[in-house]
């Protein structure tokens, strides 16, 4: 039989301590995220795991609905909700890393519907009510929804909107309830029909920041996360010039 010199073995063992250190730098990391963010979530994932070799595992959801299944134990790493008081509940709790907390984004409201000229710059649309279907996501589970209820009660038009109203269970679901025809128009995140600097379809009116209180969208490290690197990286690399350029790109204000 024959035998390896001890070069021979040395090269070995370099390859192969190479080898897992290459493992060992590859890392996940589950992200809970506001199904507003969705699209430019697409866009910062992509360029993080371009940057880091790291993955990123997106679930999408109501803030409210992630919530409950992080105190059930959901494996989550990092939460990137749609308001700020959810992460601060949250590291009250325990649940979520003290200090890991900041505002990514905020964000805008916007009526819209995908019929050219139907929703006219000023909201004036609201008051006329000649529609069968106002879209607003749940206010008790989205702020998104909470802010559109906001709006109506504000302009005034609310008691005489209110039957027409259908609820999506967050705000991409109101989206789509939109987009298909099943209102015909509804109040949903600037950053799903915002791209480039302009209204990508459609008609819509951007609702002035006065008509609701601030959508201040905050992410935070979760408790199962504080072990995992990625997920560290991944929060500062929200914080970076890269992930900065790709929010503005979809409307949100930083």
């Amino acid at each position: 039989m024959k035998t390896l010199n001890t070069k021979t073995l040395k090269l070995f063992a370099l390859i192969g301590l190479s080898l897992a250190g290459g493992l060992a730098q590859a890392a996940e990391v589950q992200v809970a995220v506001a199904a507003n963010f969705a699209e430019p979530m697409k866009v910062i994932a992509a360029k993080f795991e371009q940057a880091t070799g790291d993955k990123v595992a997106v679930s999408l959801g109501s803030t409210g609905k992630f919530y409950a299944q992080i105190k059930n134990g959901a494996p989550y790493d990092v939460m990137l909700s749609a308001d700020a008081e959810t992460p601060a509940k949250l590291v009250r709790e325990g649940y979520a890393v003290p200090g890991s907390q900041f505002t990514y984004s905020i964000g805008k409201l916007v009526l819209w519907s995908p019929k050219p000229r139907y929703v006219d710059d000023g909201g004036a649309v609201l008051k006329k009510g000649d529609f069968r279907h106002l879209a607003v996501a749940n206010p008790k589970l989205a702020p998104y929804g909470e802010a559109a209820m906001e709006t109506l009660a504000k302009l005034d038009v609310l008691s005489q909107i209110k039957p027409k109203l259908v609820q999506g269970e967050n705000i991409a679901q109101t989206y789509q309830f939109v987009a298909s025809g099943n209102a015909d128009l509804g109040f949903v995140a600037l950053s799903q029909v915002y791209e480039d600097g302009k209204i990508m379809s459609g008609s819509a009116w951007i609702v002035p920041a006065a008509l609701y209180s601030p959508i201040r969208q905050d992410a935070v490290l979760l408790a199962k996360g504080k072990g995992n690197p990625a997920a560290a990286a991944l929060l500062d690399f929200l914080k970076g010039p890269q992930a900065r350029a790709v929010i503005r790109d979809y409307g949100y204000a930083l």
